[in-house]
């Protein structure tokens, strides 16, 4: 019989809200080469008309209007891909807690196939040269508020790293 997984704390259940599928659309469209290929077409057609002698002008050369127009435009443009940024950061963080979480699950269980091994081994009576103390750092549970400490350092400014051997850990600097 297998067990039962426990759940994720972190879950890629990213609800999208209806400004979230608005903007994933505006973001495909904005980003694609027919909306280039429609803004140049548009631009060469109304630069084109405007200089055209013996037509109405509706926007004489410098262009104000369009030039207006263009600046709007790149407004809306620059929010909707901010706005995009941030979607994706989120994405982005709930992923990598998913993966530390799988991480950790991964390591629980290496360590207890490590202590089920060592046990196999000393009822078997098997002798060998093994480090106690480096076996028993091995089988030791991993501390998780250590590593979310480390985790929370990442994003301080007031982090720096030392390494020791295998085990990186984060050091707060003093504010001046």
């Amino acid at each position: 019989m297998t067990k039962q997984a426990k759940p994720l704390k972190s879950e890629l259940d990213f609800t999208k809200t209806p400004v979230d599928k608005v903007t994933v659309k505006l973001i495909a469209f904005l980003g694609s080469g027919r909306f280039l290929a429609a803004c140049v077409f548009f631009f060469s057609v109304w630069i084109g008309w405007n200089l055209l002698p013996n037509v109405h002008h509706f926007d004489p050369f410098p262009f104000p209007l369009l030039e207006m127009g263009v600046s709007i435009f790149a407004i809306i443009l620059s929010v909707t891909v901010l706005i995009n940024q941030n979607r994706q950061g989120k994405i982005e963080s709930i992923q990598r807690d998913v993966e530390f979480e799988v991480n950790v699950r991964a390591e629980e269980e290496v360590t207890r196939l490590l202590t089920l091994v060592h046990e196999i081994h000393q009822k078997l009576g098997l002798n060998t040269a093994i480090d106690n103390k480096e076996l028993e750092e091995m089988k030791s549970d991993t501390d998780l508020k250590a590593m979310y400490r480390w985790m929370a350092c990442l994003t301080s400014d007031k982090c720096r790293w030392r390494q020791r051997a295998f085990t990186v850990q984060p050091v707060i600097m003093e504010t001046v």
